[in-house]
This record gives structure tokens, C-alpha cells and sequence, in this order.
């Protein structure tokens, strides 16, 4: 019987331990695209969330080894340049600008992020243009689409994207209908060794990092878990609804008409989540009486929402405002600094690491479960809501959820 060649050191698979290394360099062999693609000290990326991912939470995520994501949302060119300018000066790190397809102004916002050296772009709520994508990466920057589907992720792979993000229903803010595990499930396999997908949606502890890892992920997105980082600036009112709430408590919007569709989004239980339903079935009763016409009817329901993200996280109503939160919400449990909040997660993930080896056989090493010594982010001032971060209106559907 013919014995199987040996595996040599260098052909270990990216999810098996090395006998010679530590868990922490197992980790970073398993991200080892993400990091590259970043060009950071850990393939965390932090979701975009409009009201809550400006300058000095951006700047902590990336000051901390993760890679933080600016949310334009609505803001017009020259706000966007005010705060790229003031989060580059909080940080010499990499970092990322998340651009709202549909946004009227797209191009001159392509334009400010090229003018200002912004290394990576993630293109979100709908299909970017070829084009869009072309002047991106001829102008230097990286670009990470959101695939929701396999089909998807193909198309954007030929039109040269550098990453994909799937992010599942788990999620807060606008969700699609198909659970994160799901679509790593159907995306990883198809596209995994093509090009690094990173996968977002209730993901809060390390252990579910190294799981989609070991599927064949390159990094992971949270957004949920960092509201309630020191350096946010979100309300203490919404970062207190957050520490409370349980993962049952951040449910999708519902729709009552298949005439009036209704963009789902996942956000806390509140007030205003009751009288939304309420509202609904006003204007559908009001439409079926004749007192107005279909379309009316859609703009109302539209409209409710109409400036509630901000309401809440900035100014504090956490009962008619939305509380956008992903289903990861039940996993924080109190207001940290964000190099705490990465650390805790390398650390439950090396610890898995570190398991799996003494399972196997292989002896974990001594720092299995304690991660690197990293510098710690500097400490920034708690900075008061500014123009086009908190003080310009959301978008009417914004791609740049809570994950």
C-alpha cells in the first residue's frame, strides 16, 4: 500500500497550524490577502455607517491596526474633502472612503478622493459603473464593491474591482434577505481564490472571524461592534440602547402592502419602529378611500424616516429616531476604546487557534492566547457633530449600513 507523500512546511493549508508557529501567525496567514489588499496590521475593516463613521472613529479604527471607512452618505464634495483633510490628520495609517452610488454628485466625490490620495474607495448601493471604477483605480486608489450574490461578484470581478465585501442579513441598516452565512457559503467557494472577499454581518467575537477565515474569507467587516468605541461620537443615549439591547431586539422593518415596497432595514425595537407600522396602514387606507393616489401614498411612507439616523445617533432620541444596529448588538456590552475592542477580538481568535492546535496534537505556544504588543492608538478629543458628518440629511436609502 502506497503511503501518501508527506505534506512539507511550506504546502501547509492556510487552515491547518504550522508546528513551528504561533496562533497569532496563523492568524495572519490566514488573512494574510486582506492584509495585503489594506495594508494593514489586521484585516478588520470597520462598516461605513452614516452619523457614526466620520474622522476621529475612522482614524482610532485604523490607528488601532484595523482599516476604517469613512461614510460619505450625502455629503457634498467640499465636506467630504474637509474630512478626509482632518482624518488624515489623525492618522499616517491606511484608510477608506465609502461612496454611495446613486449620490448625484458621484464623480466630483471620485474626484476629491483622488485629489487626496485616498488609498482605497468601497463603492456601495447598487452596481458601480465600469467607468467609476476605471478612473478610480487609473487615479491609484483600491476598489471593494459589496456583492450580494455570486453572479454579482463575477460581474464585478471582470469590471476590475480589487475586493468584495458580503455582508448578510445579520446585519444593521439597509439588509438583504440572505443570512451571512449563506452567502459565505455560495460566495467564498466561487470567488474566494480570484480575489479577497471580506465577510460582514453579525460578526462580534473572534471565533466567528477565524470560522469564515477558514472558509476561505480574507478578512472580516463589523460596524455594530464599534459604535460604542470610546472614540465615537455617537450619543451616550444611542451607544445606552446598544449596551442594552439584545439580539432579538434588532429586527427588519416590515412590509404590509407588496404595493408600497418597503427597503428593509434592521434596527432597535423603539417607538418609532411601532409607529411606522402604524403609519403604513394609514396611507394604504387613505389610498384605498381615494383621498390619494399611489404614489402619494409611497412618498409617506417613504418620508417617515426622513431624517431619524441623525436624530438618534447625534441627537440622542433614541424613540422617533432609528437605531440602526446589526444583530451582533447583544455582544457589546460596554463602551471601550477601539485598540481594546480589536485586541479582544485577535485575541479570542488566537485562543481558537490555539485550541484547535492542542486538539490536533500540536502544542499551542506559550503567547497562543495573548496578541501582539501593538502601539496604542493616540488619544483623540470627543469631537462635537460637524457639518456634513451630523449635520447634513441622510440620504432616503443609504447602502452604508451597520454591520
Amino acid at each position: 500500500m502506497t503511503r501518501p507523500p508527506e505534506t512539507r512546511r511550506d504546502e501547509t493549508p492556510r487552515d491547518e497550524t504550522r508546528r513551528d508557529e504561533t496562533p497569532r501567525q496563523h492568524l495572519d496567514r490566514l488573512w494574510a490577502r486582506g492584509r495585503a489588499l489594506l495594508g494593514t496590521d489586521t484585516a478588520i475593516m470597520g462598516g461605513a455607517m452614516s452619523w457614526v463613521s466620520e474622522r476621529t472613529l475612522v482614524a482610532a479604527i485604523s490607528n488601532a491596526g484595523g482599516f476604517g471607512v469613512l461614510a460619505c452618505g450625502s455629503m457634498g464634495p467640499d465636506l467630504l474633502a474637509a474630512e478626509i483633510e482632518a482624518t488624515q490628520a489623525l492618522t499616517d495609517r491606511p484608510f477608506g472612503v465609502n461612496l454611495i452610488t446613486m449620490h448625484p454628485e458621484l464623480d466630483a466625490l471620485v474626484d476629491v478622493c483622488l485629489a487626496r490620495s485616498v488609498g482605497h474607495v468601497v463603492l456601495a448601493g447598487g452596481l458601480p459603473a465600469g467607468a467609476t471604477i476605471r478612473r478610480l483605480k487609473d487615479g491609484g486608489a483600491r476598489v471593494l464593491c459589496f456583492a450580494p450574490a455570486t453572479a454579482l461578484a463575477r460581474k464585478l470581478i471582470r469590471l476590475g474591482v480589487d475586493g468584495l465585501i458580503i455582508e448578510g442579513a445579520e446585519a444593521g441598516g439597509h439588509i438583504g434577505p440572505v443570512s451571512t452565512s449563506v452567502l459565505a457559503q455560495e460566495i467564498l467557494p466561487a470567488v474566494g481564490a480570484e480575489i479577497p472577499v471580506f465577510v460582514a454581518g453579525g460578526i462580534g467575537r473572534g471565533e466567528a472571524i477565524v470560522s469564515y477565515l477558514e472558509m476561505g474569507a480574507s478578512g472580516v467587516q463589523l460596524g455594530t461592534h464599534f459604535v460604542c468605541a470610546t472614540e465615537s461620537i455617537a450619543h451616550p443615549a444611542f451607544k445606552a440602547a446598544f449596551i442594552k439591547a439584545s439580539a432579538r431586539d434588532a429586527v427588519p422593518s416590515v412590509q404590509l402592502d407588496q404595493r408600497f415596497p418597503v427597503i428593509p432595514v434592521r434596527a432597535l425595537r423603539n417607538k418609532a419602529t411601532e409607529r411606522f407600522m402604524a403609519a403604513q396602514q394609514e396611507a394604504i387606507d387613505r389610498f384605498r378611500a381615494g383621498a390619494i393616489d399611489q404614489k402619494a401614498a409611497q412618498l409617506e411612507i417613504e418620508h417617515f424616516w426622513a431624517g431619524a439616523l441623525r436624530r438618534a445617533v447625534i441627537d440622542g432620541d433614541v424613540e422617533s429616531g432609528s437605531l440602526m444596529a446589526g444583530q451582533s448588538v447583544g455582544l457589546v456590552k460596554e463602551e471601550q476604546p477601539t485598540q481594546a475592542i480589536i485586541d479582544t477580538l485577535i485575541a479570542q481568535a488566537e485562543a481558537t487557534l490555539a485550541a484547535r492546535a492542542g486538539v490536533a496534537g500540536e502544542p499551542a505556544r506559550p503567547d497562543a492566547a495573548a496578541p501582539e504588543a501593538r502601539p496604542a492608538a493616540r488619544p483623540e478629543a470627543r469631537p462635537e457633530a460637524r457639518p456634513g458628518v451630523a449635520g447634513a440629511a441622510a440620504p432616503a436609502a443609504t447602502a452604508d449600513p451597520v454591520p
